[in-house]
């Protein structure tokens, strides 16, 4: 880790504290399994239906499987954005409340939401939240980038992430930014 540190330089990672909670978690499940610019456009238009600005669970919920899917989600999606909304308007999921609680409570209240992992999670602790001690163990970016750093012939599988990353506490968000900037860098 020192020698990426080193090469990377400092550490530069802000948390988006700019979006709400709904919308970070909202964003996460329009972004998944997409490049960023199909997502960005497909997101683009899902805020269209918002008037142009975030999305909320009450307003989501008024919105017909035809508005969603015209904005470009697949039924999938959708259903996913309805069930958060669904979720969160019930009090099921406390998203005004996640920033009190443990990150293993986060994770919990999170993935009760249909197309919500634990990564996740893991993402809406790092990048919303801006929790210093997460290590995303299911990340291939970071398994690719230790078996580099560390000179492994194969990825290392969560578990044993999870070990080499225990030295990294209770810094292991930071850590998996350099992580991250190494396999960045490296392409």
């Amino acid at each position: 880790m020192a020698g990426l540190i080193e090469r990377i330089g400092p550490y530069r990672m802000q948390p988006s504290t700019h979006l709400s909670p709904f919308e970070a978690v909202a964003r996460s499940i329009v972004y998944q399994q997409l490049s960023n610019k199909a997502a960005a456009t497909i997101y683009g238009r899902v805020e269209a239906l918002f008037g142009g600005g975030p999305p909320d669970a009450f307003r989501l919920l008024a919105l017909t499987d035809a508005q969603l899917r015209g904005a470009g989600l697949s039924t999938q999606k959708a259903a996913y954005l309805r069930d958060l909304a669904t979720r969160v308007s019930a009090g099921e999921v406390p998203l005004d409340r996640l920033h009190e609680m443990e990150d293993a409570d986060v994770i919990a209240h999170l993935t009760r939401v249909k197309g919500v992992g634990r990564w996740t999670a893991q993402m809406f602790l790092i990048f919303r939240l801006g929790r210093p001690d997460v290590l995303p163990e299911l990340d291939l970016g970071v398994q690719k980038a230790v078996q580099r750093a560390y000179r492994l012939r194969k990825l290392p599988p969560p578990e044993r992430l999870l070990k080499i990353g225990a030295k990294w506490a209770p810094f292991r968000s930071v850590a998996t930014w350099y992580l991250w900037r190494s396999i960045d860098d490296a392409t």
